[in-house]
């Protein structure tokens, strides 16, 4: 008995040293831990190459030297089959991306679409089995004092992750004179260069930000967008009208306060899919295919790569009651208005799209010929080549000229005549009443600010 008993004590004693060892492990493993196992899968690091072009001044020979540059920055995946999200800046003129993963798997990415004004771009890259997709939290409850963190490539540092607190909310910041931000979150949360375009997250590993810039010369003192802020702006950069030529016919608006996320009808346009299918201003919708749908940016992806005439069911919220229906995209073929202005009324008159460009923009363009391809830098896909400008008009009042290749209008590329077409459809950005362009000529990128809607605007081509 007296070993038994022994037996029994050391059985007691093991047991009690298993159980101390659990409680400690549970203790390390605290919100912030659990918060980056599940937002760094989603987390991509990101290195870039571009070509810069130097004068060789110590021989005096007047010749050009290409050089290459390596870029860095951080992206977050927003959708299973490869789109991402990081900075303009990060992206902007490179010739080469490269996305590493937590795994350290890595593959190269292409610039699908880009806001430079909101610092906002959307790469893709084509993964062999689904990408994980960051939870999206909110920034419409921040609270001064909350604890955030940081994860992104610092200094090429990948999945470096930094804590800090919510230092300021609303901050309108002017980096240099050509690029300004309104409504940031400020966090003492380091962020390093290579952080830009990374998540900032809440202690539930849900993105409440993207960073986008430090205080140089301070310590501790950096930048994020708004998730919700930057979420309107990917709703436009992944649209189906833009991806894939195809349309739905909705205007929506997202309703986000707190716990309460929602995306409501505001327009549906006259004799879309989206009219066919019954929705209607006022409905809630709640899910489309086998997605849940919170934002816009979940409505667009529910029909990314759908092709026209494809059904998928729709559930919305109508009042207390819950309707089901079926919607099919339609493809997208122009000359249904978006914009209210006058400039695209006018011009929607117009049966011929060439006429419709020489009347708004004052330009004829065509495809840009085999030949000339290759005076477009690798990091645009093409470009249309300008034949002729009118006198006087937007295009010549602004520096455009014939031969000139438009790789880009509103922050778009223009590839074809249907991509002109849809930029035109769109509605202009609040408070603006023309469309940035961006063309090549030689050897030289230029860029400049078309006033579409009148002429009495002075040329503001540069470099």
């Amino acid at each position: 008995m007296k070993y038994r008993l022994m037996s029994f004590l050391q059985c007691g004693l093991v047991l009690s040293m298993v159980v101390a060892a659990t409680a400690a492990d549970d203790a390390r493993e605290t919100p912030l831990v659990r918060a980056v196992k599940r937002a760094a899968p989603s987390v991509v690091n990101i290195h870039t190459e571009k070509t810069t072009v130097e004068r060789d001044n110590v021989f005096n020979t007047g010749t050009s030297k290409p050089r290459k540059v390596n870029g860095m920055g951080t992206g977050v995946v927003i959708d299973e089959r490869g789109y991402i999200v990081t900075n303009y800046h990060v992206i902007a003129d490179v010739d080469l991306i490269r996305a590493t993963f937590e795994d350290g798997s890595f593959t190269t990415a292409e610039v699908v679409s880009f806001d430079r004004d909101h610092d906002l771009a959307l790469i893709r890259v084509k993964p062999p089995k689904p990408l994980k997709v960051m939870p999206s939290g909110t920034s419409s409850d921040l609270m001064l004092g909350e604890d955030v963190i940081a994860v992104g490539n610092a200094f090429g540092y990948s999945h470096t992750v930094t804590k800090g607190i919510i230092s300021s909310l609303g901050r309108d910041v002017e980096v240099n004179d050509t690029q300004s931000y309104k409504n940031l979150i400020q966090t003492d949360a380091s962020i390093n260069p290579g952080n830009s375009g990374g998540p900032l997250l809440n202690l539930n590993g849900e993105v409440v930000g993207i960073n986008v810039a430090i205080r140089a010369g301070a310590q501790r003192i950096g930048f994020a967008i708004p998730i919700d802020d930057a979420r309107r702006i990917v709703a436009r950069l992944i649209s189906v009208e833009q991806l894939n030529h195809t349309y739905h016919g909705l205007v929506t608006k997202d309703h986000k306060v707190g716990t309460t996320r929602k995306l409501i009808v505001d327009i549906v346009q006259p004799d879309s899919p989206a009219a066919k299918a019954g929705l209607k201003n006022g409905d809630v919708i709640v899910k489309a295919g086998d997605r849940e749908i919170v934002d816009a940016v979940d409505w667009e992806r529910a029909f990314l790569d759908r092709k026209a005439d494809d059904a998928v069911a729709v559930t919305v919220r109508r009042g207390e009651t819950t309707e089901n229906m079926q919607l099919a995209l339609a493809n997208y073929t122009g000359g249904r208005s978006r914009l209210q202005t006058d400039f695209v009324a006018r011009a929607n008159n117009d049966t011929n799209e060439g006429e419709r460009f020489w009347r708004v923009l004052g330009l004829r363009v065509s495809k840009l010929p085999t030949d000339r391809t290759g005076v477009v830098p690798a990091k645009y896909r093409g470009g249309l080549v300008v034949t002729e400008v009118r006198a006087q008009s937007p295009a010549a009042l602004n520096g455009i000229k014939k031969d000139d290749v438009l790789v880009g209008l509103s922050d778009w590329e223009t590839l074809s005549v249907d991509n002109i077409t849809w930029i035109l459809n769109q509605p202009l950005p609040a408070g603006q009443s023309g469309m940035k362009f961006l063309v090549i000529r030689g050897q030289e990128t230029l860029y400049g600010h078309m006033q579409v809607a009148g002429l009495d605007v002075k040329p503001t081509t540069s470099r």
